[in-house]
This record gives structure tokens, sequence and C-alpha cells, in this order.
């Protein structure tokens, strides 16, 4: 008897909200020529130890885990994926700020100013 199994489909590192996705299409509107997306990742950086960090990318790599939006692909870095399952994020925009906003269910703490955050 020969058993079949086929691979399920493995959710996305990371959720994003409809305000993000926007934002995401707004960014591809108007990146430089040559890029390919939008890449999320956590370089050390601050007081805590990782910093979120959103850019755009002229080139994808093999490791980065890929999402498609409406507006455009979203990469995460392929090194910070495991920092960042279960993760949403959003943007938001208020009288005074306006940036993406990460609800990480990995982060143990972060630091008083909110730029940086520990696993």
């Amino acid at each position: 008897m020969t058993t079949v199994t086929t691979p399920r489909q493995r959710p996305a590192a990371l959720l994003l909200t409809p305000a993000a996705e926007a934002r995401i299409a707004a960014l591809m509107a108007k990146a430089p020529e040559g890029t390919v997306g939008v890449k999320l990742s956590t370089p050390r950086r601050g007081c805590s130890g990782l910093a979120y960090s959103v850019d755009y990318v002229a080139e994808a790599k093999p490791l980065d885990e890929k999402i498609e939006t409406p507006g455009g692909t979203f990469f995460v870095d392929g090194a910070s994926v495991l920092y960042l399952i279960g993760s949403t994020m959003d943007w938001v925009e208020d009288d005074f700020t306006a940036g993406f906003v990460f609800t990480n269910p990995n982060a143990k703490g972060t630091c008083g100013c909110g730029e940086s955050f520990m696993v």
C-alpha cells in the first residue's frame, strides 16, 4: 500500500491588516525603479536588542518569506521569521504620528521608547 502525502500550506509568518496592505500599495506606487517589493527585517539595534525595519528591496533573497498583497509583494527577512511568527503588522495614523505598529507574541519586552524589542 502506498501512502500519498500532500504538504499543507504553511501559514504566513506575519499577518497584515488591511491598513498595512494599503500602506504597502502606497509605498509600491511611489517606489524607486527596480524595486520588487517591501521587506520587513529585525536588525540588532536599540536598547532591547532587535528593531523593526521596513525597506524597499531590489531583489528577493531565497530564504525570505514572500507574501503577495493586492498592492505588491511584501517580504519578511529569512533570518527574522522566527522572531515574527504569529505577529500582526498594522499601519496607524493619527494627528501626531504615522507608522507601522507590530503586535508580536514572541516579544518578551520592549525598551521604554518602544523602538526595540527582545525575544
